[in-house]
């Protein structure tokens, strides 16, 4: 059984950060909010995106710098 190396791993744990946050932002903007999300201003014909989306959009920004390193 053949061992993958560690610093190979951890490149390949860096490119799936920026996907992850993304994912994690679309799925926190399109989930219901319930009865508080009226007095933030994301209830019924609101702008979905919360504080959660923003953040993990900002995560997925700032974790794309190693998608950005793979050149041709």
């Amino acid at each position: 059984m053949s061992r993958i190396p560690a610093p190979q791993v951890a490149g390949y744990l860096a490119l799936a950060a920026s996907p992850t946050f993304a994912i994690m932002a679309l799925a926190s903007a399109l989930t219901d909010r319930g009865p508080a999300g009226a007095f933030c201003g994301s209830g019924p014909g609101g702008w979905p995106v919360d504080e959660m989306a923003v953040m993990y959009l900002l995560m997925s920004a700032f974790h794309f710098s190693p998608w950005l390193r793979r050149g041709p």
